[in-house]
């Protein structure tokens, strides 16, 4: 079964925002020409600012982010933010792999930006609800 697609904006507005919650300043996630200089297509989010999307939708999917038991990602290539007003997007689906006989429903997790993968082994166990 799959589940509803989700789809998020990234700004470099957004990035900034991420930047000052989290501490993480690193020029890759603000300056193209240091990104470039460095070997990336441009300026990236932050890794974990993209799980932190893909996070979002397993706790829609899973009704409440206390049902959620565990979730895990690998980070397989960077999301490029564009620095104009529009951004990016990344999209987020998932299939139900399992649903156990102990309530816990299994899911695989695909993220996608620009019709490329930007993570792999993606995966959420949630809670059952209902």
């Amino acid at each position: 079964m799959e589940l509803p697609t989700q789809t998020f904006r990234v700004t470099r507005a957004d990035l900034i925002r991420y930047a000052g919650a989290s501490g993480d300043f690193n020029p890759i996630h603000w300056n193209d020409r240091f990104a470039t200089t460095v070997g990336l297509p441009g300026v990236i989010a932050h890794g974990m600012f993209t799980m932190a999307f893909v996070g979002r939708a397993v706790t829609t999917w899973a009704g409440s982010p206390d049902a959620v038991v565990d979730f895990g990602v690998r980070f397989t290539r960077p999301v490029v933010v564009p620095d104009d007003d529009s951004g990016t997007e990344i999209v987020v689906t998932a299939v139900v792999r399992e649903v156990t006989e102990a309530g816990l429903t299994r899911l695989d997790v695909t993220a996608t930006c620009l019709g490329e993968k930007v993570l792999s082994q993606a995966r959420a166990t949630v809670r059952t609800t209902g």
